[in-house]
């Protein structure tokens, strides 16, 4: 009896979101589009789901829920700050400005500054990004005042440019990436650039099928001990050039996932990496390989002789 009701009350649900003409008065398709964009994004999709119309008005093929959502959906972002630092915590473009929520410490009330006041007591930001931007170009360039960086919400799958993302936030010791989208990302260069408080990074879930160029990625990423890059696919880079430069931490490196058939640029990718005892490439390809020079330079003399016999076809440049 139960389970009768229960499937009744569904089905009067059902009936009701089919005959809410509530969404139908509204007469611009342009505003229309952005009031959904603004729903939640489980309440959209419940609405347009059983209203052909609305689907057909806002052009949405409704059935690719994950489609949807991975353009749509909002990105929530929590940020802990390094205590009495006075500074930026993140960049905002100022057309982008009002897309960009921001709460301080669990607050509700939202803060339209993008910097932390002289001795403020932050303990926790919330930052919500419910616009369809496609850059994350600079997002964290220069906030050195960032201590741990956690992607609580990310479906949305349109973000092309992650270059210089974490660019110089040289207090940075953490970053979650649980829940990270990079399937459609172009460019990673610069990403981690200067990121030397970091010691560990786990990327075993970044979708790198689509990325050109991964040049300068972890550069100066002095305190880096330990990179997981099991399901990278670099079979599209072409730029690896001062990738590692500068990562004097690093011991050991597995690169065996990496495909590097097209790559051309490889010049300083290891410069720098004098605490480097073990390094796999994998099936080392260098048939379009052009510029290596000092790729291996200020790596110790053990290294160098490993990579010469194991490499015979690279180049004595790079070696240098």
């Amino acid at each position: 009896m139960n389970s009768f009701i229960e499937a009744n009350k569904e089905k009067y649900k059902l009936n009701q979101i089919k005959a809410n003409n509530k969404f139908e008065n509204i007469k611009n398709n342009f505003i229309l589009k952005k009031i959904f964009n603004n729903l939640k994004q489980k309440k959209s999709l419940y609405i347009l789901k059983y209203n052909k119309n609305l689907q057909h008005r806002i052009n949405l093929n409704i059935n690719d829920y994950e489609k949807y959502s991975g353009i749509y959906s909002s990105i929530e972002i929590e940020i802990i700050p390094v205590s009495n630092i006075y500074d930026k915590f993140i960049n905002i473009n100022k057309k982008d400005e009002k897309y960009f929520h921001i709460y301080f410490n669990n607050n509700q009330k939202e803060l339209r500054r993008n910097y932390l006041k002289e001795n403020e007591q932050i303990q926790k930001i919330k930052i919500i990004i419910t616009y369809q931007i496609k850059s994350f170009y600079g997002l964290f360039y220069n906030c050195n005042c960032i201590y741990s960086i956690y992607f609580k919400k990310y479906a949305r799958r349109n973000i092309n440019y992650m270059n210089d993302m974490f660019y110089g936030c040289s207090s940075l010791k953490e970053i979650h990436f649980n829940n990270f989208n990079t399937i459609n990302a172009i460019h990673m260069n610069g990403m981690f650039y200067g990121c030397s408080s970091l010691k560990e990074l786990n990327l075993s879930n970044f979708n790198t099928n689509n990325v050109f160029y991964m040049n300068g990625m972890f550069y100066g990423c002095t305190g880096l001990e330990k990179i997981n890059f099991s399901n990278f696919n670099t079979i599209n880079v072409f730029d690896m050039s001062g990738m590692f430069y500068g990562c004097s931490s690093l011991k050991e490196l597995n690169l065996s996932s990496f495909n590097t058939f097209n790559v051309t640029k490889m010049d300083g990718m290891f410069f720098g990496c004098s605490s480097l005892e073990e390094l796999d490439l994998g099936d080392f390809e260098t048939y379009r390989l052009q510029l290596v020079y000092y790729m291996f330079s200020a790596c110790t003399v053990e290294l160098k002789r490993k990579m010469k016999a194991k490499y015979k076809n690279l180049k004595q440049e790079a070696f240098k």
